[in-house]
């Protein structure tokens, strides 16, 4: 058996008007995450740290801010194709943990809902993705509600 860690990170900028999707969730809110795709910050965070531990560098290569096809696009989409990708390799997520951090929106209501869109692509039970939600006290680009970022890391595994 081979096993792989991965580690992802995205940040993006909230814009009052932009629909707020994160883990493939809707949220209730005036400000949504800001990118080329839906801005799924979570998810973006979960494909990279997916596509790092099987070695197949990240979401940017793969679906590039520069491909029109993919103006707006459902990152539970690209979260769908990084899977394809690693059973390609051979492997399969055993689970996810990742970390939102905001201000606004309020994360904790969705967490659940989150855990099951997330357990859904991933082909996982709900119970082996770990979704967690703090604040930066105020502080930063986050503190000031001008963004929101996430950390996510995965353990791939080839049997």
């Amino acid at each position: 058996m081979k096993i792989r860690v991965g580690l992802g990170y995205d940040v993006h900028q909230l814009k009052e008007g932009r629909p707020c999707v994160l883990g493939g969730v809707l949220f209730d809110s005036t400000l949504g995450p800001d990118g080329h795709s839906d801005a799924d910050v979570l998810l973006h965070a979960i494909c990279d740290a997916i596509l790092g531990a099987a070695g197949l560098r990240d979401i940017g290569y793969h679906f590039p801010n520069t491909d029109d096809s993919l103006k707006n696009v459902d990152s539970r989409l690209l979260l769908k194709e990084v899977m394809e990708l690693i059973k390609k390799e051979g492997y399969r997520v055993e689970n996810v943990d990742a970390t939102l951090v905001s201000e606004q929106p309020k994360i904790s209501p969705k967490i659940r809902e989150m855990k099951e869109s997330i357990a859904g692509l991933c082909n996982i039970e709900a119970n082996a993705v770990g979704v967690k939600a703090t604040t930066s006290e105020k502080l930063g680009f986050i503190g000031r509600e001008e963004g929101l970022e996430a950390q996510a890391v995965v353990l791939l595994i080839m049997d």
